[in-house]
């Protein structure tokens, strides 16, 4: 989960994006959306959080937004709806926060009008909400290298989930060319 984060993004992984989005046009109304996307255990968060410093700008986590364990598609209508398109009319964006704990629905959280907004998850530039965004990030990094990242923040006990989350992932990526349509393609891969 997003607050789990501690390590440092890469700066110029950060610096890369900035490039990108001194070019980019707002397309959310007034606001400019920096959506980073790409599977789970790539580096989204981390690289998010570095944004987010350097931007000082708020961000919106889609590990809020999916509906549990089976819900990546389903979130994407519900990151444009809740927040995406009431930021571009001018007016503040609502979520309904996901309690992963208690698999229901829990507070919303506000997302004010802003200039900036990072929005960070799988499925944070899919279908229509790519639409939305200024700028597209794909982060990456080989299969096995995040499944390891991904095990060690979640635990063993979620490999089941993870299987589960990367078959969505795939055919969801697959059937939107989300990493082709990206404005920077980013790997987070240790170098060996």
């Amino acid at each position: 989960m997003w607050f789990q984060v501690t390590d440092p993004a890469d700066p110029a992984h950060v610096v890369a994006v900035l490039e990108a989005l001194q070019d980019a046009r707002p397309r959310c109304g007034a606001t400019a959306v920096v959506a980073v996307d790409g599977p789970s255990g790539s580096g989204k968060t981390t690289l998010a959080k570095g944004l987010v410093d350097a931007l000082g700008c708020p961000a919106v986590h889609m590990d809020e937004i999916y509906p549990g364990w089976d819900g990546l598609a389903d979130a994407v209508p519900l990151l444009v709806d809740q927040v995406l398109a009431p930021l571009s009319r001018g007016l503040p964006g609502r979520y309904r926060t996901w309690d992963w704990e208690d698999h229901r629905w829990g507070p919303s959280r506000d997302v004010p009008v802003t200039p900036l907004l990072v929005v960070e998850g799988c499925a944070s530039s899919v279908g229509a909400a790519g639409g939305y965004a200024a700028v597209r990030v794909w982060v990456e990094a080989d299969r096995d290298e995040r499944m390891r990242r991904g095990l060690a923040r979640d635990g063993e006990t979620f490999r089941p989930h993870w299987e589960r989350w990367a078959a969505q992932e795939a055919a969801l990526f697959g059937a939107d060319g989300t990493r082709e349509r990206a404005d920077v393609v980013l790997d987070t891969r240790v170098a060996r």
